[in-house]
């Protein structure tokens, strides 16, 4: 079995193709997302985690059931925005049953997970610190790519000059571009850490993001 931070839950099928009413549409994804739940519930079942980690993760699947369905009602208003915001929902989930074994931050105006800013240049600052002693550093999502990152509107995250390096506190900026951007668009984005010791990757986890435009 794979481990669910390798899944690629996304929806990737024509479902959003198949009407133009944004409400209906909000009604199948928000049932998607209750449904999807299950599957990774039962990834924390088959691990067979101690008690206090089994809840961990459970309340973080639960938890990104409520705000995402909550984000999919009253924040997304086109269906490309339900496409985002759900698919960001899937990430968080697989992140929340993978579970997070050093700690690891990103945050936009100091909050993490759901946020909202201005369009233009977007600071985040991603945080990490590794365990007993070893360092952390910015990872790759998926192969060569650095970041996952899915929007309403035209963002990347720039990869210029990059901060690359081992960190035993893992402090550093990147700047999300989303200059295009208009009221109500959101993107999603998601940030990758590896855990190292002694220039060997130990472990490395995925962060998700999800920015409302206001």
């Amino acid at each position: 079995m794979a481990m669910p931070m390798d899944f690629d839950g996304m929806r990737t099928d024509d479902a959003s193709e198949r009407t133009d009413n944004v409400d209906e549409y909000r009604r199948t994804c928000i049932d998607f997302i209750e449904d999807i739940s299950h599957d990774y519930e039962a990834w924390v079942d088959y691990y067979k985690l101690p008690e206090d980690e089994d809840k961990r993760r459970r309340a973080g699947i639960r938890a990104t059931i409520t705000r995402t369905n909550e984000w999919i009602a009253k924040v997304a208003q086109s269906i490309k925005a339900v496409d985002v915001v759900m698919n960001d929902g899937i990430q968080k989930m697989a992140e929340s049953t993978a579970g997070k074994p050093f700690q690891i931050g990103v945050f936009v105006n100091q909050k993490s997970g759901y946020t909202e800013t201005r369009p233009g240049t977007i600071d985040v600052n991603v945080k990490a610190t590794g365990r007993e002693g070893r360092k952390t550093k910015l990872g790759f999502h998926f192969k060569d790519d650095r970041f996952r990152i899915e929007s309403t509107c035209d963002a990347y995250i720039d990869e210029t000059d990059l901060p690359t390096q081992e960190s035993e506190f893992l402090d550093i900026h990147l700047t999300l571009h989303a200059e295009s951007a208009k009221t109500r668009d959101v993107i999603s984005f998601t940030v990758t850490v590896c855990e190292i010791e002694n220039d060997v990757e130990i472990d490395r986890r995925g962060v998700s993001t999800v920015v409302h435009l206001v």
